[in-house]
């Protein structure tokens, strides 16, 4: 199926329209019409080639929400007209151990990301959410809540499940004090999931001027993190700490504020190693630790509690022609908190 879409030929061309080919439905497929995608700062990296792994042409996205258009002849969770999304990953071996226990994106034999991975089905490699259409096999499409604006939910499908399952795993929730590293993308999400979860939740920025935002979007407390006294004040006495930030920064400052066998999780990821001074681990039996999206089953269970508690994002929305300003607005976190492409700029464009 012909598909108009924008991607990036090389690291250094900015993002323009493209046409590619999606595969005809299999038995098990589903069609999605894509509404919305969100704009991740992966999708950045990837476009850029930042992380030198980048298979061109590149296709990004990885939150996308649509509507169903068609179904192979074996498809039973979806039918036409279906509100729907795709996440981060759609597919993976679905015979390892971690497939067996519901976290795909852990696959021992490789999982397929939504876009620059190589294409199990067809030739080639994937491509994402900035086009008009994606072909994927119905266990890895995902159910919306019709109460929620679907393009608020859309960075749910990577900012969300990547927040939310750290604080899951970790079990946040009464009578933990929880902090949040960074107020982005990323940082909202965790902030608004650990207020919802019941955790005494602290936001730590290094921006004065997100004090008001972040305590209308649940924080009980708003700590700057260059401000010695303040940081001082909080040493020792944290459960968790979810660090958002994928720039370069002190991750010991951080950990100094664990209690004992207290944890620190990283989410954000910054292109150089983070030095860890080994006292600040062995002294207090903290531990640190690393998280990657979600599992599907898990996925949609993020989705489900997002409807019940009325959970989204907030985004700003942009058509699919200003991309390319708004990466460079992402460069500088000028972004309250997550772009969210209308993408019947492409269809009419």
């Amino acid at each position: 199926m012909s598909t108009k879409a924008y991607a990036a030929l090389s690291a250094t061309d900015s993002l323009a329209p493209f046409s590619l080919t999606r595969r005809e439905p299999l038995a098990k497929d589903v069609v999605i019409e894509i509404l919305y995608c969100g704009v991740c700062h992966s999708d950045l990296h990837q476009a850029r080639n930042e992380w030198h792994n980048t298979v061109f042409p590149c296709v990004p996205g990885h939150e996308i929400v649509g509507r169903v258009s068609r179904v192979g002849a074996e498809v039973t969770k979806f039918k036409e007209g279906d509100l729907a999304a795709v996440g981060c990953l759609v597919d993976s071996c679905g015979t390892c151990p971690n497939c067996h226990e519901g976290y795909e994106q852990y696959c021992e034999n490789g999982q397929t990301f939504t876009y620059n991975s190589p294409d199990p089905v067809g030739s080639g490699h994937t491509f994402g959410g900035y086009s008009e259409q994606i072909v994927v096999t119905e266990d890895f499409v995902l159910r919306v809540p019709e109460n929620l604006d679907p393009a608020a939910v859309a960075p749910l499908l990577c900012a969300g499940i990547t927040t939310y399952s750290p604080l899951r795993h970790w079990k946040v929730g009464q009578g933990k004090k929880v902090g949040i590293v960074g107020l982005g993308g990323l940082g909202h999400m965790g902030l608004k999931f650990a207020h919802s979860f019941g955790a005494h939740t602290v936001l730590f920025t290094t921006s004065p001027h997100k004090r008001e935002d972040a305590l209308r979007l649940g924080a009980d407390e708003v700590v700057l993190s260059k401000d010695a006294s303040e940081m001082q004040r909080h040493a020792n006495s944290f459960d968790f700490i979810l660090d958002a930030v994928s720039a370069e920064h002190d991750i010991n400052a951080y950990l100094n504020l664990l209690k004992r066998d207290g944890t620190l999780t990283l989410v954000g990821a910054p292109e150089q190693p983070l030095p860890v001074a080994a006292f600040n681990l062995i002294f207090k039996r903290r531990q640190f630790a690393g998280s990657l999206i979600g599992g599907i089953a898990e996925t949609q269970e993020m989705l489900d509690y997002c409807g019940t508690h009325g959970i989204t994002s907030d985004v700003e929305m942009i058509a699919i022609q200003q991309v390319n300003e708004a990466y460079e607005r992402l460069l500088c976190s000028d972004v309250k908190y997550r772009f969210v492409i209308d993408m019947a700029s492409l269809r009419n464009g």
